[in-house]
């Protein structure tokens, strides 16, 4: 089981999770038919259900590594209220992409996203030997575009088109930070180089 960790922030901490959560996140995901978050993570993938054994058996395959985590808990003033990931598009290469969810609309466009993606970012460069971090969003969900381009993330790709959602056309959007643009944002973004962190 991975050691416990928590990153900490001015107003979220990103921390390991544990079984204990387990039904909490369920509920998130799953507690309600048609969630409102899911309007904007990847729409055109539908929610599959899921049986709380099946979610529980997958989240803790996950949570059962010892190095760095590939998922961690979004929280504000003790509070769930979402998820942070990586993935490896192509791990011989090195193709690191990240996402995130906050699954609570009342959290949405507070700046938590762009905290804790800050918070994300950092620690994957620190603990990971890579050059890149990238994001993948949709032309559908433009909170997320905002809040990597406040980061210092840069356009890379648009695919045009490629998204059939409710009877309309929709872009894929392709984001990254290179290490050197992210130390250098770092530098003159003292807001997001003052993050905590113990373990």
């Amino acid at each position: 089981m991975l050691q416990k960790l928590l990153l900490t922030g001015k107003r979220i901490s990103l921390r390991t999770p544990t079984r204990d959560d387990l039904p909490i996140l369920y509920n998130l995901i799953y507690g309600v038919e048609n969630p409102e978050w899911k309007k904007y993570d990847a729409p055109y993938y539908p929610l599959e259900f899921c049986t709380f054994e099946k979610f529980s058996k997958r989240m803790e395959e996950r949570m059962n590594v010892t190095d760095v985590p590939s998922q961690m808990i979004i929280e504000h003033q003790g509070q769930i209220i979402g998820m942070i990931s990586y993935y490896w598009e192509d791990k011989r290469t090195r193709w690191l992409e990240m996402g995130i969810v906050i699954y609570s609309p009342e959290h949405w466009n507070g700046g938590f996203g762009t905290e804790a993606l800050s918070l994300w970012i950092d620690y994957l460069f620190e603990n990971l030997t890579i050059e890149r971090v990238g994001l993948t969003t949709w032309s559908g969900n433009p909170r997320m575009i905002r809040c990597a381009e406040k980061l210092g993330m840069r356009l890379e790709g648009r695919m045009r088109k490629c998204r059939y959602y409710n009877g309309e056309y929709y872009d894929s959007i392709r984001m990254g930070i290179l290490r050197e643009e992210w130390n250098e944002f770092k530098k003159n973004n003292p807001l997001f180089n003052s993050h905590g962190r113990t373990s």
